[in-house]
């Protein structure tokens, strides 16, 4: 993929990795917009020179919304990042963890089928571009204390798979982006082993500028987890995983 003259809408893009990729494609000399809730954080992207656009990927209408001024203001997009996510802690022996559950896949799972549906007919009928939809280590390798988050992120897997398949011939490509845990929103207090975000987007971007482009975008720190089960390391990595169900403050004390 040739970084340097894209037309690039990074849904969720407003923290984390959406707004380091933003960043990242901005400096290789593409055009970036970039999508979200956060009218402050939309705000100080814009004073960063970026497009901004305030998109809900729970609400179909906002999307739709979303979509019809991204492309009044770029009508040549050729690439939809799909950031959007969220992580909660849900503990499966209580029924209240149904919110948290529902939630999860409004956001990561139907939020990214949202945000393809309302791109899909654009791009089609452009006969070239892509999609790159955010998935997780933990869709394949799962975290015992998020659920929720690992089928989610395992459907969206499974989702990018099918939409492949479907668009090809189209011109349309579709790339699945891996992240292991990244130290994002002090997720290097919980997780000292989260890999650096800097570093991270740096090989994500190196990957991503490889022609051709590989399907799956896998940095160093995630290929354990990719390939756990094929690898006869899958059962004993979900073992140690699972003593970390003792920070669900149902099991603590």
């Amino acid at each position: 993929m040739d970084l340097s003259d894209r037309t690039v809408l990074v849904a969720g893009g407003t923290s984390g990795i959406g707004r380091e990729l933003a960043r990242r494609f901005a400096a290789a000399g593409s055009t970036v917009a970039v999508g979200g809730r956060s009218p402050q954080a939309l705000a100080e992207l814009a004073a960063e020179g970026f497009g901004t656009v305030s998109v809900d990927v729970t609400d179909s209408a906002s999307v739709a919304a979303a979509r019809d001024t991204v492309l009044a203001r770029y009508p040549e997009l050729d690439t939809v990042v799909i950031t959007s996510g969220v992580m909660l802690l849900e503990d499966l022996r209580d029924p209240a963890h149904f919110e948290a559950a529902a939630t999860t896949i409004d956001t990561n799972l139907l939020g990214t089928i949202r945000v393809v549906d309302a791109f899909t007919p654009h791009l089609i009928q452009r006969g070239a571009g892509t999609f790159v939809t955010v998935t997780s280590g933990i869709a394949f390798l799962p975290f015992p204390p998020m659920p929720g988050y690992a089928a989610s992120k395992a459907a969206v897997h499974a989702y990018s798979e099918a939409l492949r398949a479907q668009l090809d011939g189209t011109g349309v490509g579709v790339v699945e982006l891996v992240p292991p845990a990244v130290a994002t929103a002090g997720q290097e207090k919980v997780n000292p082993h989260a890999l650096p975000l800097d570093d991270f987007a740096t090989e994500v971007m190196h990957l991503l500028a490889q022609d051709p482009t590989p399907h799956e975008i896998l940095v160093q720190g995630v290929l354990a987890h990719r390939w756990a089960e094929r690898d006869g390391t899958y059962d004993d990595l979900v073992a140690q995983r699972s003593q970390a169900l003792a920070m669900l403050p149902g099991r603590q004390g």
